[in-house]
């Protein structure tokens, strides 16, 4: 099968690493690994891109050009990562009309709200637009699928389990003997956390974090917090911490996604509140490690996390039970350990990506067929 691939809101190789990055780069990877010819149409950026006129007759231009690179390619279907109000995809359905081939979407957001504001209705109603346009629309979030069964029938809305390589995540004993000698934290439990340390929710998350250990330790109960990231809130973060958790915190710096499972595999327990976050692949990574994860249930970790199975949710009007779940883990070896090992078998079980990446290939291989066979008479 030969696929045009597009993602509308960061292209791969992007230098800003995210969630999304992620999934979208582990989608067009699985696509190609399966032997299918899989190929850029376009690099081109479309957040905001809406509210740039001058970069109007730029897109103009990517829509030609995306057009005539897919003829030599001979695609028999067009595939786009990610299309929401920020970030709308116009370039796919413009050149799929042209071509003559199927539209399909992965990740597509439907948010009425967005109309509600000068600033995003023209979002809202060009990805609308590729949203209705799409001959199917894939998602793996279970709110944005009740979101799109609002505007497309159920038989072009398909749900899929957000998913990792489990492999690449697998508890390593070696690597935590090695890393708590290095830390010399002994017997105490170690609390791990991971983000980057930009100026929004996920320095607020780590902020979370630190306050909530704080408070345990202020009350006697022995613990280490190991930080996992950097970015242009350090100095702030190692400020808070070393002032309300002295001697209890360990900055480790930026580590590659390939040495995580290292860090996972020393720690006890994986703690983040997941402001904001659409799912946050953390989760899913600590959980395929063995860990438990505490964290807030109002945004996507609900999506990855089973509460009082492999983890702990609360609720963000009840801020004091996310300290309360890091506690009670804290306290119960038994419990952690428990919860660890559902928590690997859940995100094998159900959150495999070869597994779920497989539901997209087959509906896009039978869509292209479809396609054909109808040109053909």
């Amino acid at each position: 099968m030969r696929i045009a691939y597009y993602m509308p809101f960061k292209p791969m190789g992007h230098s800003n690493p995210s969630g999304d990055l992620i999934t979208g780069t582990e989608l067009y990877d699985f696509l190609q690994d399966r032997g299918h010819e899989i190929d850029l149409a376009s690099r081109m950026r479309c957040r905001w891109l809406y509210l740039k006129p001058w970069a109007w007759g730029k897109l103009a231009l990517e829509r030609a050009k995306a057009v005539k690179k897919c003829r030599r390619l001979d695609p028999g279907v067009w595939l786009s990562y990610h299309s929401y109000y920020k970030a709308p995809d116009m370039i796919g359905p413009a050149c799929c009309k042209r071509l003559r081939i199927p539209y399909v979407l992965f990740q597509g957001v439907y948010s009425t709200k967005r109309r509600r504001s000068l600033k995003t209705l023209p979002g809202f109603l060009l990805n609308r637009k590729a949203l209705l346009s799409a001959h199917l629309v894939f998602t793996n979030k279970k709110g944005d699928e009740l979101n799109l069964l609002r505007l497309l029938p159920d038989n072009r809305v398909i749900y899929v389990p957000p998913g990792i390589h489990p492999a690449a995540f697998s508890f390593d004993p070696q690597a935590r003997q090695t890393l708590r000698d290095r830390w010399q934290v002994g017997s105490r439990p170690i609390v791990l956390t991971a983000a980057m340390f930009r100026p929004d929710v996920k320095t607020e998350g780590i902020l979370e974090v630190i306050t909530a250990c704080s408070g345990l330790v202020d009350r006697g109960i022995e613990l280490q917090l190991v930080i996992v990231g950097d970015g242009s809130t350090r100095e702030l973060l190692e400020r808070v911490a070393q002032e309300k958790l002295p001697g209890a915190v360990l900055f480790t710096g930026k580590m590659p996604r390939s040495e995580m499972n290292r860090y996972y595999s020393a720690a006890d327990l994986f703690a983040f509140p997941g402001i904001n976050e659409s799912l946050g692949m953390v989760f899913l990574e600590a959980q395929s490690c063995g860990l438990p994860v505490v964290a807030f249930q109002d945004w996507g970790a609900a999506e990855a996390v089973i509460h009082e199975r492999t983890g702990l949710l609360a609720e963000v009007a009840r801020r004091q039970t996310f300290a309360e779940n890091i506690e009670r883990l804290v306290l119960d070896g038994e419990l952690r350990r428990r919860m660890g090992k559902e928590a690997a078998a859940h995100v094998r079980k159900r959150h495999d990506l070869e597994k779920n990446y497989g539901v997209v290939e087959e509906k896009l291989m039978k869509l292209s067929k479809a396609i054909i066979q109808v040109e053909q008479i």
